[in-house]
């Protein structure tokens, strides 16, 4: 066969995006390159990638699919060798694409970007946004190089590299009685308004923690947004259940507070995610040993210590 990475790019592209418009408008090329690098590889290959229906767009078949696995697969393993080309001679360049829990972000990231660009500043890093399986699914179609998650979102044929333990705490507002104790337990929070993060998994958690227990929590409110959760706590409407505790919660003159909970619960574990089936460019290498180092050093713990049980 004769095609180019150029070609499979398109033609990946329009896959992921469902449309050979919007593939145009992310590659800022014509449709027209697009729709000629889909038809030489159909030629080549013998069968359809994509079923064309007018006014609807195309849809991918199911042989297209795999294909199209094969594709992200082979770029991704282009992608490693530039990296690592790139970094002979001694300069550490390239970038690294991380996958993030959003929510988890501002918490962590700060330390680990200054550390990283101190030691090496000719690289870019590239974040990928989203919750628990939508990072994942950037992760195992190669659009990432590694997740920061859960160790519970652990997949076959991934590795996990443990940085912290993120005990759940509770965000209360300051005019409730409960904002003054130095922790909380489930059974004094239970009958109160809570304001529940509605994301995949992090509900199913929190709502086991009073299962557990033999409890049910008053849910009042629910959102997807970890601001609206900070918007409604201030204003009073209840309080809430989070982990990994974002660096200006509950200090200062902020109207609500960070209780520690003083039941025993499972602390998930918080760290690095990869796949075990690829070999990661000697940049990636790098920026996960410096988190390493960084959990060495006691800087995640640092973090972590405010909402921890005294």
């Amino acid at each position: 066969m004769n095609f180019t990475l150029k070609q499979l790019r398109y033609v990946e592209a329009t896959g992921r995006l469902g449309s050979i418009a919007n593939a145009a408008i992310e590659l800022n090329i014509s449709q027209s390159s697009i729709t000629a690098a889909i038809g030489a590889l159909e030629n080549q290959i013998g069968f359809d990638l994509f079923v064309r229906t007018p006014a609807k767009g195309i849809s991918v078949t199911p042989a297209g699919q795999e294909t199209l696995n094969l594709i992200r697969s082979f770029i991704t393993q282009s992608r490693q060798f530039e990296a690592e080309v790139s970094a002979i001679g001694g300069d550490s360049t390239g970038s690294v694409r991380i996958a993030c829990y959003a929510t988890a972000a501002p918490s962590f990231l700060p330390p680990i970007l200054k550390n990283f660009k101190s030691h090496y500043p000719n690289t870019s890093i590239k974040f990928l946004e989203g919750n628990m399986e939508t990072i994942m699914a950037f992760l195992n179609s190669g659009e990432a190089d590694l997740a920061f998650t859960y160790e519970e979102t652990l997949e076959e044929r991934q590795l996990f590299t443990p940085l912290f333990t993120a005990p759940p705490y509770a965000l209360i507002p300051l005019d409730d009685p409960l904002a003054q104790q130095t922790s909380v337990s489930l059974v004094e929070l239970a009958d109160r308004p809570m304001i529940m993060l509605d994301l995949p998994r992090t509900k199913e958690y929190f709502n086991a923690m009073f299962e557990q227990s033999g409890l049910k929590p008053n849910i009042v409110h629910s959102t997807r947004s970890t601001e609206i959760v900070r918007a409604l706590v201030l204003g009073g409407h209840g309080y809430s259940l989070l982990n990994i505790c974002p660096p200006d919660y509950g200090t200062g003159n902020t109207p609500f507070r960070v209780v520690p909970l003083r039941n025993p619960v499972k602390s998930p574990v918080f760290g690095i995610i990869t796949r075990s089936d690829t070999r990661q460019p000697a940049i990636v290498k790098a920026f996960i040993n410096q988190c390493i180092e960084l959990k060495g050093a006691g800087v995640f713990e640092e973090i972590t210590a405010k909402y921890k049980t005294p």
